[in-house]
C-alpha cells in the first residue's frame, strides 16, 4: 500500500454499474467533455484507492481505470466526498471505486469476479488504516428486461449485502442504495420496488427517480450525478455519520 504522506481515515466503497461508475458528460460519440462541476472538483483530503491499489489525490472521473470497457465520466462520488468531507471530524476521505457497466446482479454474486474484486479492493484499503464507512450501491437497470431477473432481485441483493459484510468481516456495514430511474420499462417498476422493499439493518434507499437523463433515456446527466452526490451525502450524514464528539 503505497501513499503519499496520507492515507484516509473515513473509507467509502462505489459500486454497481455504469451510473455509479458515471457517464455525466459523455457523449453518444464516447468522448467525455472534460466538464467538472465545482461539487466535483478535487480537494486535498478526498483519496481514490487506484486499480493498482495505491492511494492517490481523487479527481473525475473516478472510475476511469476500473470500468475500462467504456468511457467513463462524471459520477455520485466526488460530489458525495466533497459534500461529506466536512461532517465527519476530520481526516482524509478514501473512495474505493468498483463499478463497472453494464452488469447484472447475478455477475455480483459471491465468487464472481467482480464481486470478488470489490472484496479484494475493500480489504486492501483498510490495510492504511482507516475504516469503511459504507457502502453505496447504484445498480439494476440491467435487471430491467426479464421477469425472472427482477423478480430474483430483492434476493440477490439481499445475499449480497450479507455476503460483504461478512467477507469483509463488518456485519453492521451501512449499504446506502439507489432506486434506478431507468431501464426497461417492462420491469423498471418491478426492481425498484424491490430495491425500496429491502427491510435488513443499517440499509437505506435513495430515489433517483425524476433525475435529469442523457438523451440516451439510460444514464444520468452530469447535473444529475452531482445531484444524487448530495443525496447518498445526506443519506450518510444522517442514518450513519459519527457524531464529531465520538470519534478518536
Amino acid at each position: 500500500m503505497e501513499t503519499d504522506n496520507q492515507s484516509p481515515k473515513h473509507i467509502f466503497l462505489l459500486s454497481g454499474q455504469s451510473n455509479m461508475a458515471g457517464r455525466g458528460g459523455v457523449s453518444k460519440h464516447h468522448h467525455w467533455d472534460g466538464v467538472v462541476p465545482p461539487d466535483c472538483n478535487p480537494h486535498p483530503s478526498i483519496l481514490r484507492l487506484s486499480a493498482k491499489l495505491h492511494w492517490e489525490p481523487a479527481r473525475e472521473p473516478l472510475h476511469h481505470d476500473i470500468d475500462t470497457g467504456k468511457v467513463c465520466g462524471v459520477g455520485p462520488g466526488m460530489s458525495f466526498a466533497n459534500a461529506v468531507r466536512e461532517h465527519v471530524g476530520g481526516g482524509c476521505l478514501g473512495l474505493v471505486p468498483c463499478a463497472v457497466g453494464g452488469t447484472a446482479i447475478k455477475e455480483w454474486a459471491r465468487g464472481e469476479q467482480l464481486y470478488e474484486s470489490m472484496v479484494k479492493r475493500g480489504k486492501e484499503s483498510l490495510k492504511s488504516g482507516g475504516e469503511i464507512r459504507a457502502l453505496l450501491w447504484f445498480q439494476g437497470e440491467s435487471d430491467t428486461s426479464t421477469q425472472h431477473d427482477a423478480e430474483a432481485y430483492q434476493g440477490n441483493m439481499e445475499k449480497l449485502i450479507h455476503n460483504v459484510r461478512e467477507d469483509l468481516n463488518l456485519p453492521s456495514l451501512p449499504i446506502i442504495q439507489v432506486a434506478i430511474a431507468s431501464g426497461d420499462a417492462r420491469y423498471m417498476d418491478k426492481v425498484r420496488e424491490a430495491q425500496q422493499r429491502i427491510n435488513l439493518p443499517n440499509v437505506v434507499c435513495v430515489d433517483a427517480k425524476g433525475l435529469p437523463l442523457k438523451e440516451d433515456n439510460l444514464h444520468l446527466t452530469t447535473e444529475a450525478q452531482v445531484k444524487l452526490g448530495h443525496l447518498l451525502a445526506d443519506a450518510y450524514l444522517s442514518h450513519f455519520a459519527p457524531s464529531p464528539s465520538s470519534l478518536p
